[in-house]
C-alpha cells in the first residue's frame, strides 16, 4: 500500500484560561525547612541541623510521620541494590558488565561499594516541639511515632540533627561523576514524605520517581571556599560569595576562614538540590522575561563552546514553555553539569555536559520542561509517571522542533514508534502500574515517556489541536502549585472541549487495549462508493478518513465516537468535510457512502495525520491506479 499522509499542523498558540479551580474539599500539606549544613569535601561527609515546621491541612489527625532517607539506597544489600540484581534489564549506569555484549553478566555497582564509598543519612536526634520522639530506620524510610498527634489545621516543629555521606556517583546523586563533577547533591537530606487524600506515600527508594510536600526552604551550606555552588533557590549573600553571583560592580567581601557559607531561599517548591565543584564556570543570562538563567559547567575546553551556545537557546525554550503552558513563576533557573544523565529539580536541572550540541539542547529542553510538569504541576510521579515524563516529552519535543528549527511535520514521531514497539513486545503493563513495579525498565520507560507523550498528541487528534493547547493552559491555571491527578487533567480537557473523555483515560492508561482500525471493503453501488470500516482493536476512537480523487481533489469524512458525545472542529479547514453519524463502539463495522464512483478514487486513508496510535497501519489505506 502506498501511504498517503496529510501532516497535521502542530499549533503552539497559548489559550490561557482565567478561572481558578473551584474543586471543593481539596487540601495539601505544607512544610517549611530550615537547614544548616557543613560539608567536608575531603571525606564527602556532612553534618546537618534541620528545623521543619509541618502544617497538617488534612482532615485527619496524624500520630506519625515518615521521612525519606534516600542516600541509604546506596549500600550493599539495599532494596535498590537487590532490584538491580534481579531485574532483567538493569540500568546500564548502575551496573558493570562482567560478561560480553552478547552474553552480559551484570554486577551491581552498589554491591561493591566500600564503607567510605556508600551513601547514608544517619539521624542522631529528633524532637517534636522540644519533646523527644521515637523513630526507627527501615531502609530508605524513617518511621516516626510523634510525641503528640498533629490535629487538623495544626502545625508542629520537628528538629533533627543528622549526618550524611555522599556515595560514589551511581544514580542521580553522588560524588566524582564520570565527567568529574565533585558533588551532585540530590535527594541528600531527610525529606518529609507526602500525605494526601490517598494517605502516606513513604515509598522505598529504588531509583525511580518522587513525590514531595510543598513548602519553603531556607538552606545554609558551608563548604570549602574554592567550590562554586548552584541549585534551587535564590542566593541571599552574593556579596560574600563572589564566583559571578554578585551584582555587576559590587565589591565582594568574603569572610575569613577556609569555608564560605552559601545561603539559599527557595519559596513554594517541593524539593531542594545543589551541586558543587571547584572548577565550575558560572555564566549568567538576564532574560527579557526577567528570569535569570545560571549555567554552571566544568572548565573543559571540549565543552565550553557548546555550553556558551546553549544559553540563548535556553532562553528561547523558557519563552516557549511560558507561552504555551503558563508563565514560569520563579525568578531564576539553573542548568548545571552534574548527575548521570538529565534530571529535573526545583528551579534547576542537573545534566551531563559532554554531549553534542543537539543533545545538550535536547536534554535541557526536556529537563526545563519538567519545571512545569512536575515542579509546578506536581503529580505523584511514582503512581503517574506518564503525566510527568509524557507531558514533558510532548511539550519539549514541540519546543525543540521550533527552537532548533527542525520543522518536522510530526515532532512526536519517535514517541509513536517507541509506543508501537512496546505494544507489540508482549511486555506492556498498564500506565497505572506503580513506577517501581514494572517487570522491566524498558516497559517502564516506553510507558512513561513514549506512551505518555502519545496520550497528549493523540488527545489533540481527538479534541483538536487548539483545544489541546487550551487544555494545557487551563490545566496550568487550575492546578499550578498543586498535586493534580489523571482525573483532574481529564476533567480540564472535558471542560475545554465539551466532550466526554473518560473512555480515553480508562483505555489508554488503565489497560493495554490497543487501537486498530482498518478499511474492510470498498465497493461501487449505483454510481456511488460504499466504504466499510472495521474496528479490530478493543480501544475506541473517532475516525477521520481522507479520500483522494484522481482529479487531485480531496475530501474528508469524520465518524465521531458516540461515547465522546461531541464532534471536533474540522482539522483541515481547506478541505470539504462530511460529518457522519456516530459510530458506537460495540459495532465492529461501520459503513458510509461517497457520492462518487469508485473509478474516480485514487486513495482512501484512515487518519491522514497519523496522530491516532493505530498499531497496524497496513490496513489503513487503499490506493487505486
Amino acid at each position: 500500500m502506498k501511504r498517503v499522509v496529510i501532516a497535521c499542523s502542530m499549533l503552539v498558540a497559548v489559550f490561557h484560561a482565567v478561572a481558578q479551580s473551584g474543586a471543593e474539599g481539596y487540601w495539601q500539606q505544607h512544610v517549611d525547612y530550615s537547614m544548616d549544613i557543613d560539608m567536608d569535601v575531603r571525606t564527602y561527609r556532612y553534618t546537618g541541623k534541620q528545623e521543619l515546621v509541618y502544617t497538617n491541612n488534612s482532615p485527619d489527625e496524624l500520630d506519625r510521620v515518615f521521612y525519606h532517607l534516600y542516600f541509604n539506597a546506596f549500600q550493599p544489600g539495599s532494596e535498590m541494590d537487590v532490584r538491580l540484581k534481579t531485574v532483567n534489564d538493569p540500568d546500564s549506569r548502575m551496573v558493570t558488565n562482567k560478561g560480553t555484549k552478547e552474553e552480559p553478566v551484570y554486577e551491581s555497582r552498589i554491591e561493591v561499594l566500600k564503607p567510605d564509598e556508600i551513601g547514608y543519612i544517619k539521624v542522631h536526634s529528633l524532637v517534636q516541639d522540644g519533646e523527644a520522639v521515637e523513630y526507627k530506620v527501615e531502609g530508605t524510610v524513617l518511621e516516626v511515632d510523634l510525641a503528640k498527634p498533629i490535629a487538623p489545621g495544626a502545625s508542629t516543629t520537628l528538629v533533627m540533627d543528622f549526618e550524611g555521606q555522599v556515595p560514589l556517583q551511581i544514580r542521580r546523586s553522588g560524588r566524582n561523576s564520570a565527567e568529574g563533577v565533585a558533588l551532585s547533591m540530590t535527594q541528600w537530606y531527610p525529606k518529609m514524605a507526602e500525605y494526601d487524600f490517598e494517605g502516606w506515600h513513604a515509598d522505598p527508594y529504588l531509583g525511580r520517581e518522587f513525590h514531595g510536600v510543598w513548602g519553603d526552604f531556607d538552606v545554609k551550606i558551608s563548604i570549602d571556599k574554592d567550590y562554586v555552588l548552584g541549585g534551587s533557590g535564590y542566593l541571599q549573600n552574593p556579596q560574600e560569595i563572589g564566583h559571578g553571583y554578585e551584582e555587576e560592580g559590587t565589591k565582594v567581601k568574603r569572610p575569613k576562614g577556609k569555608k564560605l557559607t552559601w545561603h539559599f531561599i527557595a519559596p513554594k517548591v517541593h524539593d531542594f538540590t545543589w551541586a558543587a565543584d571547584p572548577d565550575y564556570i558560572h555564566d549568567k543570562l538576564e532574560t527579557a522575561s526577567g528570569v535569570t538563567l545560571h549555567f554552571l559547567y566544568k572548565d573543559n575546553k571540549e565543552i565550553i563552546e557548546n555550553w556558551k551556545n546553549l544559553q540563548p537557546r535556553t532562553e528561547a525554550l523558557l519563552d516557549f514553555f511560558s507561552k504555551n503552558i503558563g508563565p514560569y513563576p520563579w525568578k531564576q533557573y539553573s542548568v548545571i553539569q552534574g548527575g548521570d544523565g538529565g534530571m529535573e529539580y526545583a528551579m534547576c536541572t542537573l545534566i551531563t555536559g559532554e554531549r553534542s550540541f543537539g543533545s545538550l539542547v535536547g536534554v535541557t529542553a526536556h529537563e526545563m520542561a519538567h519545571a512545569w510538569f512536575q515542579h509546578l504541576l506536581a503529580t505523584n510521579e511514582s503512581k503517574h509517571a506518564w503525566m510527568d515524563e509524557g507531558f514533558t516529552s510532548f511539550i519539549s519535543d514541540l519546543a525543540e522542533n521550533e527552537v532548533m528549527e527542525h520543522n518536522r511535520p510530526n515532532p512526536f514521531e519517535n514517541a509513536y514508534r517507541s509506543y508501537f514497539m512496546l505494544a507489540h513486545s508482549g511486555k506492556e503493563q498498564p500506565q497505572t502500574t506503580h513506577s517501581d513495579r514494572y517487570a522491566e525498565n524498558m516497559a517502564y520507560s516506553f510507558a512513561a515517556y513514549s506512551k505518555g507523550e502519545v496520550f497528549l498528541a493523540q488527545l489533540g487528534y481527538i479534541i483538536g489541536q487548539d483545544k489541546l493547547m487550551e487544555t494545557l493552559g487551563k490545566y496550568y491555571e487550575d492546578f499550578k502549585f498543586r498535586h493534580p491527578t489523571p482525573n483532574d487533567f481529564k476533567r480540564v480537557a472535558e471542560k475545554v472541549s465539551g466532550f466526554d473523555l473518560d473512555w480515553y483515560l480508562v483505555d489508554w492508561t488503565m489497560t493495554t487495549n490497543t487501537i486498530d482500525y482498518g478499511i474492510k471493503e470498498v465497493a461501487e453501488e449505483e454510481g456511488k462508493t460504499r466504504v466499510t470500516l472495521e474496528r479490530i482493536g478493543l480501544m475506541p476512537m473517532p475516525v477521520d478518513v481522507l479520500v483522494v480523487y484522481k482529479d487531485e481533489t480531496y475530501e474528508t469524512f469524520y465518524a465521531p465516537l458516540r461515547m465522546m458525545r461531541g464532534e471536533k472542529e474540522n482539522p483541515y479547514p481547506n478541505l470539504k468535510r462530511t460529518v457522519l453519524p456516530d459510530w458506537a463502539w460495540a459495532y465492529p463495522t461501520y459503513e458510509f457512502e461517497i457520492d462518487r464512483p469508485k473509478s474516480d478514487i485514487k486513495a482512501i486513508v484512515i487518519d491522514p495525520s497519523e496522530l491516532m496510535a493505530d498499531i497496524d497501519k497496513s490496513n489503513n489505506g487503499m490506493t487505486y491506479e
